[in-house]
Order: structure tokens, then C-alpha cells, then sequence
């Protein structure tokens, strides 16, 4: 069972939050869920009953467009939140689906548990409102780039992205995702993604090796998207 007191995803909010003695009760009700890669475990319109935390992995936060669409909104790693539209607050369904992208294990509270503390902990209350603060900004700031940016831009902000979000290693990127997933995230097509990753490698500025990619050049891809206000934490 992965541990609260002893994680060591210090970004956590629990986490940091977990030597508050009036935690210990609420720690002993938290259940933790084993994830295979692929697995689906938050369906949008389920009935929402907690909220879940990554202790250790990868998953992707799905929506569900026009058509039928799906559109990546989110990705989460070590320590943080996924569900926290649905699975706290008002809203009675989740209003997205979460798939783990590799085997991962996750930290699960029900919305209950989450209300009591939430009334009796300040800090912890605090922490969560300044989350949600900063999520509302990273929203808004995706808006803006899904409408300024042209296709090839939106590609190359997903691959600096994805870098800062999960660094590189032998430069590629420590994630594995598929073409159809960089456009689900870029809103695009596959094949869009798959022309432009393509002329990015002919370009000198991509390193490919399977479905691991990796930024050969990034003040080059950097300067390509600065016009929209490039920011290293958007």
C-alpha cells in the first residue's frame, strides 16, 4: 500500500500535508488502486465518488467532443491530481475518462472523506484552492494556443511540453505516446502530426527511435513559437 507519510511525491498535496495529526484518521480510508498500461479507470458521465491521486505512473485525462471526438485535456505523473473536475465539488459525474499510459499505481479518497478534512484543515484547504487557481490558468492558456497557433506550432508546443513536463533521457522523451495521442493533444489529425513530426526530423530538430520522440534543438523550436508569449510552465 502506498504510503502517505513516507511518499516521495513531495508536490503531493497530501503529501505535504500528512504530518497535520488531524490527517491520521482520514490517511487510514484511502485506498490504493494497481493500474495496467491502458487501463481505464474514471468512464466521463460515471457517477463520480472520489478523487484520485498518481503515487507512481503515467495517465492521460480524456474529453469527449463533437463527433465523438476525444481530446487529451490533461496528463498527470507522479503526485498529482486526476478527476478533480467530477470527483470533488458539486458535480454529481466525471466529466472525463483517465487511462493509465503505463502501469501505475494511484492513491483513491472518496469525496466524503475529502469534504471532512477539507473543513477541519486549512492549509490543506488552501493548497487546494491555489491548485485549482493554477489549473483555471493553465486552461485558459491552452484555449488561447488552440486558437492563435497554426498546426505545425501546436505540435512543436506539445513536444516542449511534453519535455518539461516529463524531461528526456539519451534526449527522448521519458513518455511513449502515440502519433494519435500527440494529436488528441495538439487538436489536430494523425496524420497532420505524423507530416509534421516528419519534416521536424528532416529538419534536424526531432530524434525519433519507435514511438519514443526526442527535441534535438529546442532554443530553434522555442523561437518558432515565441510570438505566443512562450512560457516555461504553460
Amino acid at each position: 500500500m502506498a504510503d502517505c507519510i513516507t511518499c516521495k511525491n513531495k508536490n503531493c498535496l497530501i503529501n505535504k500535508n500528512s504530518t497535520d495529526p488531524r490527517l491520521a484518521d482520514f490517511l487510514k480510508n484511502k485506498h490504493t488502486i494497481k493500474c495496467k498500461k491502458s487501463q481505464q479507470f474514471i468512464m466521463e458521465g460515471t457517477p463520480a465518488h472520489g478523487l484520485f491521486f498518481a503515487y507512481e505512473g503515467k495517465v492521460k485525462v480524456v474529453k469527449t467532443g463533437v463527433n465523438d471526438r476525444e481530446q487529451i485535456v490533461r496528463f498527470a505523473k507522479d503526485g498529482e491530481i486526476i478527476g478533480h473536475r467530477g470527483g470533488f465539488g458539486s458535480s454529481k459525474y466525471y466529466s472525463i475518462s483517465a487511462q493509465a499510459l503505463e502501469d501505475s499505481t494511484l492513491c483513491y479518497f472518496s469525496k466524503e472523506d475529502l469534504k471532512n478534512i477539507l473543513l477541519n484543515i486549512p492549509k490543506l484547504t488552501f493548497d487546494f484552492m491555489l491548485f485549482y487557481a493554477d489549473e483555471l490558468s493553465e486552461s485558459e492558456t491552452r484555449v488561447r494556443k488552440l486558437a492563435q497557433m497554426s498546426v505545425r506550432e501546436r505540435v512543436i508546443d506539445t513536444l516542449l511540453f511534453m519535455d518539461r513536463k516529463f524531461g528526456s533521457t539519451d534526449q527522448l522523451l521519458n513518455i511513449r505516446l502515440s502519433r494519435k495521442d500527440y494529436a488528441d493533444y495538439s487538436g489536430t489529425t494523425e496524420e497532420q502530426v505524423i507530416r509534421i513530426l516528419s519534416t521536424l526530423k528532416k529538419e534536424g530538430l526531432l530524434n525519433a527511435k519507435g514511438r519514443k520522440l526526442g527535441i534535438l534543438d529546442f532554443e530553434t523550436l522555442q523561437n518558432e513559437i515565441s510570438k505566443h508569449t512562450y512560457s516555461p510552465n504553460s
